[in-house]
């Protein structure tokens, strides 16, 4: 498929046509199944990319974060925004800088920078970013799958991780000292009901107030997701439960990628696209439920990934001086009217 061809139809004429974006926008590229390679007949085509803010954006009262059509599945994110978002190596936006050279339908001078720079960008914090949402993934199977079958005590463990997760990003992000040990864990229920559930252990010293209750909000957060992706996903079928385990093994593939070699790949080897292929088809899905196998793929590339967070030579938050220097550039020369 031609792709620069295909933006060109009718469908696309908000591109050309609507001010933040035409010659604004700096690289538009193939997402979802071609971007990754999963495709199959009757896949949607998905283009993400990114856009110039406005000079009123930067100096002024106007405001943009991304442009989005449901009709044909594009997400066009600001420029400031999506720098906020590749910080955190969100691996939804961290892609756009990992798709194949040939499927960039647009690509500007200043969008070739920023994938010059894109190393910039990549840190440690990916292993909170893909975990996370990799966990995510996979309780979004197992609710919809068993759910309430599950056992409390293996429904716990799950949360228990993804909150941790999020605790390491959350002390990345602060990279305050002082602070003492926190450690989160499972023990014996003292909650009428619970056979076992999290606790917290923390030696605090002279911490903000402030930022203890982000803390907390921020483990509150990762446990009412699991409330709603347990509802939100009750009568999913097999098409989109085979969907969502292909982008569980995915995301261990792609953040093994970075945490192991610096490398933002978009689009999967023809050896990984083989399986994940195959687990989109429903080859591990009978009766309605994913196999042990399925299970058992999924434990080996979790331990491929925890052997490269472990090993990572990545540093621990992003080259923010790098970053802040660039975005500097880029805003500078759009209030001068040079871009």
């Amino acid at each position: 498929m031609i792709f620069k061809e295909y933006i060109k139809t009718s469908e696309y004429d908000f591109i050309r046509d609507n001010p933040r974006l035409g010659d604004r926008i700096i690289l538009l590229g193939v997402s979802g199944s071609y971007g990754y390679g999963t495709n199959r007949e009757g896949s949607d085509v998905d283009f993400r990319g990114i856009t110039l803010n406005l000079p009123s954006d930067l100096i002024g009262f106007t405001e943009f974060e991304q442009f989005e059509d449901r009709a044909t599945d594009t997400v066009i994110y600001s420029f400031n925004k999506i720098i906020n978002l590749l910080i955190s190596c969100n691996p939804n936006t961290i892609e756009i800088l990992g798709i194949d050279e040939n499927e960039y339908v647009i690509k500007t001078d200043v969008g070739q920078e920023l994938l010059d720079n894109k190393d910039m960008f990549l840190s440690k914090r990916a292993a909170a970013s893909f975990g996370h949402f990799a966990d995510a993934q996979l309780r979004r199977l197992q609710n919809a799958i068993a759910r309430d079958k599950l056992p409390q005590v293996e429904r716990e463990g799950h949360i228990l991780r993804s909150v941790q997760n999020a605790l390491d990003d959350f002390n990345r992000k602060q990279s305050l000292g002082g602070l003492g040990k926190t450690r989160v864990y499972i023990d014996d229920a003292v909650t009428e009901g619970l056979d076992k559930e999290i606790f917290i252990d923390g030696e605090m010293k002279h911490l903000p107030v402030r930022v203890y209750s982000e803390m907390m909000n921020t483990m509150n957060t990762v446990i009412r997701e699991y409330d709603k992706i347990g509802k939100r996903n009750r009568k999913k079928d097999d098409d989109h439960l085979n969907k969502h385990a292909m982008h569980l093994v995915r995301l261990f593939m792609m953040g093994t990628d970075i945490l192991k070699s610096g490398l933002i790949r978009t689009r999967r080897p023809d050896e990984e696209l083989r399986l994940l292929r195959s687990i989109r088809e429903g080859t591990f899905m009978v009766d309605g439920r994913l196999t042990d196998d399925f299970y058992k793929i999924v434990s080996e590339y979790e331990v491929r990934y925890q052997e490269a967070e472990r090993n990572s030579k990545l540093p621990d938050n992003p080259d923010m001086e790098r970053i802040e220097k660039f975005v500097e550039s880029v805003n500078k020369r759009v209030v001068l009217g040079e871009i």
